[in-house]
């Protein structure tokens, strides 16, 4: 009975800190927009100045709506990834997908200039650069299943999905090498990741694949608790592993794929969010940790989207450098507990 309050309470604040969370992303930029006219504004109202209105409806409000989907999709990819591979090191990188997605937008981005010139215009656009990145994710994911359908090893999948990531990494490596500055350069930026530059139509894209992910991630909630005491356990209580495994994989990949093919290649979140919801809630039980986890992903990546607005200031940083700024001590930190025995 206390836990369950406790639980009650720890939403409620969560739930609560991502609605002041949201305001004050819509508040906070290089213009400072108070928070009265940010609800007035959501609430279909006039605010104070037009420009105001203008700035929360077309670039604030797309861009907040985008880290709240892509924080909920890596954390939960995390997760599930954590334990089924029963490594608190797992993420949604793990099994090449991110690195699948990179591959494919550095053949349009950095192949372009073998091409005719009209049909690299085309490659070059911001479709074909997603296009690209899906079909990357894609392809790496259908050469993960195929493996897996030989390999009964989880740990194994898990290095099977490793390998595929430095060899993808590797292509793009002599891609890069001989690419001209001025490719190297646009490569460059998708690789830092954005969340501002989504037009709605491909928000309701990522929405409804991500809300197909979380869907798959969500009926497998049962057996991720009898997961994490071991594939043999998980049989034992009647759980049909392959299906589970398969599941996961696909819920994962529609996840991380779709994320990383229209915000880029974000960084620590699908590894430092589960931690952190785990380090609140203090359980096992997926049942809890897995709507926390979604809370705190979607938190977390409003915050650090919030820090790269840079308040008061016209520049924007990267938000791959201000999420791996706050990710990799928590995973440094994860390494030091694991190494005096202290995980659980």
């Amino acid at each position: 009975m206390q836990h369950t309050k406790q639980y009650k309470f720890l939403f409620l604040a969560l739930g609560i800190s991502l609605v002041l969370l949201f305001l004050a992303n819509l508040s906070l930029g290089s213009v400072s927009i108070p928070f009265k006219d940010v609800i007035q504004t959501l609430a279909g109202g006039e605010a104070t100045k037009n420009s105001w209105e203008y700035i929360i409806l077309n670039y604030r409000l797309p861009k907040a709506i985008t880290a709240i989907i892509v924080g909920i999709g890596l954390s939960i990819s995390g997760l599930l990834m954590q334990t089924l591979f029963r490594n608190p090191l797992a993420g949604p990188y793990v099994l090449g997908l991110s690195s699948g997605a990179s591959l494919g937008v550095a053949f349009i981005i950095l192949g372009a200039g073998i091409l005719p010139a009209f049909l690299g215009n085309i490659f070059i656009s911001s479709y074909g650069v997603i296009i690209a990145a899906i079909l990357g994710s894609f392809v790496v994911l259908l050469a993960v299943l195929l493996v897996a359908q030989r390999l009964k090893d989880t740990m194994a999948i898990l290095i099977v999905g490793l390998m595929f990531g430095s060899f993808t990494s590797a292509i793009v490596s002599v891609l890069t090498y001989f690419s001209t500055a001025q490719q190297l350069q646009k490569f460059t930026f998708w690789a830092m990741g954005s969340l501002g530059s989504l037009p709605w139509k491909n928000i309701s894209i990522l929405g409804i694949t991500c809300l197909a992910g979380i869907i798959l991630a969500a009926s497998c909630i049962k057996p991720l608790n009898a997961l994490l005491l071991g594939e043999r356990y998980a049989k034992s209580m009647g759980i049909n592993f392959s299906k589970t495994r398969f599941i996961i994989i696909l819920a994962t990949s529609l996840l991380a794929g779709s994320i990383t093919a229209f915000a880029g290649p974000i960084a620590f979140i699908g590894l430092a969010v589960p931690h952190i919801a785990k380090l609140l809630f203090k359980t096992s039980n997926h049942l809890i940790l897995f709507w926390g986890t979604l809370l705190c992903g979607a938190i977390i990546m409003l915050l650090c989207d919030t820090i790269t607005q840079l308040p008061g200031s016209d520049l924007t940083l990267p938000i791959n450098a201000v999420t791996s700024i706050i990710g990799a001590p928590i995973v440094i930190w994860l390494l030091l507990r694991k190494r005096k025995g202290m995980y659980s």
